[in-house]
């Protein structure tokens, strides 16, 4: 019996992205460790993203799927302030610069997408949200230079941004030859001006 062909499928998440003013600071940050650890699995600058829900390997219809309830869900959703700072690792593996700012309001942003997720039927990786940027990943021989890159980004704080648009972002579609890429499949824009932050700020990244 002949199998039935199987549906397409991509990596997809969904995320808020800094604007490119708050990137370049970063990046400016982070020359240092660029010239210092080359051998590190830099992500590119134009892939940077807060994630919100990341959904894996998916369908492409199920990711289709989504378009409306997102655009539903940023049209009534305030944008928040948010800024870059630091830097730190999980497990010595995976280089971040933290988040600081509304953290409140990213945390309700981040349970009202998934909720959208639940109700739409796609799965998604359901595991506490911890705000950062993921900036790198070591070699697996490498077991240092990502702590001693953490230690560059010592010190930084970026300027505070407002978010602008929920992103749902894709891959190339699996079996693309080439590199994987991402891009935004959507973006919605965010109700401005309503949520800015006006309390104690914290810091993002592993507490």
């Amino acid at each position: 019996m002949t199998e039935p062909p199987q549906s397409p499928t991509q990596h997809a998440f969904i995320a808020l992205a800094p604007p490119d003013r708050a990137k370049n600071e970063l990046a400016q940050a982070l020359n240092p460790a660029y010239a210092a650890y080359p051998d590190l699995r830099w992500n590119r600058i134009e892939d940077w993203h807060i994630t919100l829900a990341f959904l894996g390997e998916v369908p492409v219809q199920a990711v289709q799927r989504l378009r409306i309830p997102l655009a539903d869900l940023a049209a009534a959703r305030p944008s928040l302030e948010l800024a870059l700072v630091g830097g730190g690792h999980f497990d010595e593996r995976v280089l971040w610069s933290g988040i600081k700012g509304d953290l409140d309001g990213l945390h309700e942003l981040t349970e009202a997408v998934r909720a959208r997720l639940r109700d739409c039927d796609v799965a998604f990786v359901d595991r506490p949200l911890r705000p950062h940027l993921t900036l790198a990943r070591a070699r697996r021989y490498d077991n240092a230079s990502v702590t001693a890159a953490a230690a560059c980004l010592d010190g930084f704080t970026g300027h505070p941004w407002q978010t602008e648009r929920l992103h749902l972002v894709g891959s190339t579609i699996k079996g693309h030859s080439g590199p994987r890429r991402y891009q935004d499949i959507d973006a919605w824009r965010l109700v401005t001006g309503h949520r800015r932050l006006d309390r104690k700020t914290a810091t993002g990244g592993r507490a």
